[in-house]
């Protein structure tokens, strides 16, 4: 990998603490933007081969034992010369480690520290075990997810653990950034999940609040509309569809050759006019309504799999997939218009630590001492 970091977050040196899922994500999206990540992960975990983890992409790599004295004054050494730590332990353990954020910002001030838990730092459940499903089961968001009739339907753990963790904690990191800019102190970020997954739903606390929003699976965008649904196709595959406003709507029928369809804007035929675009979309192949919607604004699009996004002529256009080392992942986003792309290859260990601070001389005693991996 080269040392040579391009992008917006070039220079911005960032300890990510080894865990799970959001903590490597937020690290990941500093990293695609430029920033040199360190990733620190625990000494009986480490191998001489890193992971190949796409949320590792971009990043370096250390095995470190911090339940040593020597870990710990290693850890901090690495953090005088850091601009960022990405911590995800339970409430209270960094600081019994000795790596909390007084600890740290001790021999860093202008250190910007990321603390990545579901329920947050403090509160009732802070120190709870949980995951995705538990925090936006208590957010409230999980409760509109589904159909009705049905259970509620977690999202995989998209909602709680990637976008209201670690989009979230990076988002934390780069407001601290640009506050130290102004002066010149870091600042503690605590990013709970259960806070950023109730935060991505913000707009439905009003919605049900007025009555415009009602219970699981009967509203507009949650599959109780004919017009915001998928439909199965004659091969098995699905379509979705999004025709919402009027003028879709018609592109869609026009191009499906429907007529005497149920009112629309009747809530009470919802159903009836769901079965006839049921029945309708089971007469033909998923390819086969892709021709029938070519060029139009139907707002219909192919259910695809992960396999066959990557060669969707239009991600293909965009250079929106890549592979790497065999690996097919998505590129970076956002776009940052004339930034070179990043370096994604997959995390290779670090073992010149002379620029964080730690000297060969170091780095070697630790090693014979089985505190650097």
């Amino acid at each position: 990998m080269s040392e040579a970091r391009r992008g917006p977050l070039a220079g911005v040196r960032v300890l990510e603490l080894a865990g799970l899922a959001p903590g490597p994500f937020a690290g990941m999206m500093l990293a695609d933007h430029g920033a040199e990540v360190l990733r620190v992960d625990r000494v009986p975990k480490v191998s001489d081969r890193p992971r190949s983890d796409v949320m590792d992409r971009g990043k370096r790599s250390i095995g470190l034992d911090l339940k040593s004295p020597e870990g710990v004054a290693a850890f901090k050494e690495l953090a005088a010369r850091a601009d960022v730590v990405i911590e995800v332990f339970r409430p209270g353990v960094a600081e019994r480690l000795g790596i909390g954020p007084d600890d740290l910002r001790a021999v860093n001030e202008r250190l910007v520290y990321g603390r990545m838990t579901g329920w947050g730092q403090e509160g009732p459940l802070a120190t709870a075990a949980g995951h995705d499903i538990d925090y936006i089961a208590i957010s409230g968001v999980l409760s509109l997810l589904g159909r009705a009739g049905e259970p509620p339907t977690p999202p995989i753990n998209i909602l709680g653990d990637f976008a209201g963790g670690g989009l979230m904690l990076a988002y934390g990191v780069l407001l601290a950034l640009i506050e130290r800019e102004r002066t010149g102190r870091g600042r503690v970020i605590d990013a709970a999940m259960v806070d950023g997954s109730a935060l991505l739903f913000a707009m439905f606390h009003h919605a049900a609040q007025s009555g415009f929003w009602g219970p699981r699976g009967t509203n507009l965008l949650d599959t109780g509309a004919p017009m915001y649904d998928t439909y199965e196709t004659a091969d098995g595959e699905y379509v979705a569809v999004g025709a919402l406003e009027p003028q879709f709507w018609d592109a869609m029928v026009t191009r499906m050759e429907l007529t005497d369809l149920p009112d629309r804007d009747d809530r009470k035929q919802w159903p009836a006019l769901k079965a006839r675009l049921a029945e309708a979309f089971r007469s033909r192949t998923r390819a086969e309504w892709e021709a029938v919607f070519e060029g139009s604004d139907a707002c219909v699009a192919p259910v695809l799999s992960m396999t066959e996004a990557a060669a969707h002529p239009h991600n293909a256009a965009r250079g929106g997939f890549v592979e790497v080392n065999g690996v097919t992942q998505p590129r970076p986003a956002p776009r940052l218009l004339g930034v070179p792309d990043a370096d994604l290859s997959p995390a290779t260990r670090l073992d010149d630590l002379s620029s964080w601070g730690l000297s060969a001389e170091a780095a070697a005693k630790l090693r014979s001492q089985g505190v650097l991996a």
